[in-house]
């Protein structure tokens, strides 16, 4: 019967993977597939943009709401459901016939994904004990770091050899697959510690902040930053985030408990978690531009360049996760972003001319520092907060990375924005872009270490003194 729920574990583990995978796959198998998008469909730009944007947006917006309602009506449930509702609207990607229906079908795979996500964490902490939590959520990290290599370098294979919509129609038999895995093995889990009821002006109001916020950030850089379109959503986003954490503070049964940030430990990971995503997805997105765009590489070349990178986190994410587990995330997160940090400083010695192997050893160090820090970071933060509030704090979590990758991207956009001329063409035009690279990673290193200064001050060492925090809430 032990071996038997030992086994369980393992194969809730395995089910909840498959839906996270299918979730960061399409993070980044979207975008080397839309210049064939746009000649197949005929679509504008902007319409291009949207594409991506739709997605990002409702995956940011529902979060915290995917995560309150899988604690409310059952974590196995919400994520199947989930997992039917990203599986059916990849179908429809897939065939849709213009621009409009794959945006709207897009849109519907974000709500399928802030359903899945939070639950996946939530699904994990409520299945594994603390002894083996962080082994699991290294091996999730793995899962994640896989997805995202896999992306780029699958996502050109197939639009190369196959077409554009079979990026999406793979979605479909592994869908299917974890949804059927997924209800076999998976115990029903939910939050039983009070009474429960939906909290709507919560949801509403975090929603619509997160949405407002989002769409600030995406869309900030191509309007301008002092448009009164962009002032506008950052307007409304400080007044719905404000109302919502007003609402949170007065609601009997509120959706987000505000006094788990009392938690350094919960606070630290999350503001690391932001920082973290700040930081690198405005890399990888603008390192991918400029080994396609400055060195030529093709798109399937373009991601296996990132392949040495990504490895190391599968591999070594597991191995930090156990070690967190034994000796708590503090120095780990603090030791992990010092190592990001450093490896953005090493990107400065990449020229116009560059090639594999100038990119080869700040991939190295980055992918280490970041291996080291993921699994510590998810496992502080999901660690903090109570058994039956993992799917809200695993919203939180996913809500600081999304925001923080989305800031990343506007602020690295920025930076390059700036050094690049429209009258400027060949190699000055290059160039250009290449000092924007350099003064971006500058501004990327000094916030990875600040991260490293937040993870030791604020994360405790100990697992236990955390446990104790969550018991004096509870009490």
């Amino acid at each position: 019967m032990l071996l038997a729920e030992e086994n369980r574990k393992w194969w809730t583990l395995f089910a909840v993977a498959f839906g996270l995978f299918m979730i960061m796959l399409d993070n980044t198998v979207v975008n080397v597939a839309l210049p064939t998008m746009q000649r197949d469909l005929h679509v504008s730009i902007s319409q291009l943009e949207w594409v991506v944007i739709a997605y990002a947006l409702t995956f940011a917006a529902l979060l915290i709401t995917g995560g309150k309602l899988a604690d409310l009506y059952g974590r196995r449930r919400i994520f199947v459901l989930g997992l039917i509702v990203f599986t059916l609207s990849s179908l429809a990607c897939g065939l849709a016939p213009t621009a409009g229906f794959l945006i709207g079908a897009r849109t519907v795979q974000g709500v399928g994904a802030a359903l899945m996500n939070p639950a996946t964490l939530s699904i994990i902490v409520a299945t594994f004990p603390p002894k083996q939590r962080g082994t699991a959520i290294g091996i999730w990290a793995g899962v994640s770091a896989l997805a995202l290599a896999i992306g780029p370098l699958g996502g050109g294979l197939i639009v190369q050899h196959i077409n554009w919509n079979w990026i999406f129609f793979v979605n479909v038999p592994v869908g299917a697959l974890a949804i059927v895995v997924s209800q076999l093995v998976i115990r029903e889990s939910r939050d039983t510690s009070v009474e429960q009821s939906i909290d709507a002006p919560g949801l509403v109001t975090s929603g619509g902040g997160l949405f407002f916020l989002s769409y600030a950030l995406v869309e900030g850089n191509r309007h301008g930053w002092t448009s009164p379109e962009i002032l506008v959503f950052f307007a409304l986003a400080v007044c719905a985030l404000s109302a919502f954490v007003a609402f949170e503070r007065h609601q009997r049964l509120a959706m987000l408990d505000l006094s788990l940030f009392r938690i350094g430990a919960f606070t630290g990971a999350n503001i690391v978690a932001m920082l973290v995503s700040l930081s690198m997805f405005g890399v990888f997105f603008f390192v991918t531009l400029y080994v396609q765009n400055i060195l030529h590489y093709s798109p399937t070349k373009a991601g296996a360049t990132f392949l040495p990178m990504v490895l190391l986190i599968i591999f070594i994410a597991p191995i930090a996760g156990r070690l967190s587990d034994r000796i708590g995330s503090r120095w780990l997160m603090g030791g992990g972003m010092t190592l990001v940090g450093i490896s953005l400083l090493l990107y400065e010695r990449v020229t116009v001319h560059s090639d594999f192997w100038t990119l080869l050893p700040p991939m190295l160090v980055g992918g280490f520092g970041m291996a080291l820090t993921m699994s510590p970071m998810t496992s502080a933060a999901m660690g903090a907060v109570p058994v039956d509030k993992a799917g809200v704090g695993s919203g939180v979590l996913n809500s600081f990375r999304q925001v923080g990758g989305s800031l990343g991207i506007a602020l690295m956009g920025a930076i390059v924005g700036s050094y690049i001329h429209p009258n400027v063409h060949g190699l000055a035009a290059a160039q250009n872009y290449v000092d924007g690279l350099h003064a971006g990673f500058e501004v990327g290193s000094a916030v990875t270490f600040a991260a490293a200064i937040v993870a030791i001050a604020l994360v405790r060492t100990r697992p236990e003194i955390v446990r104790e925090h969550i018991a004096e809430l509870a009490a």
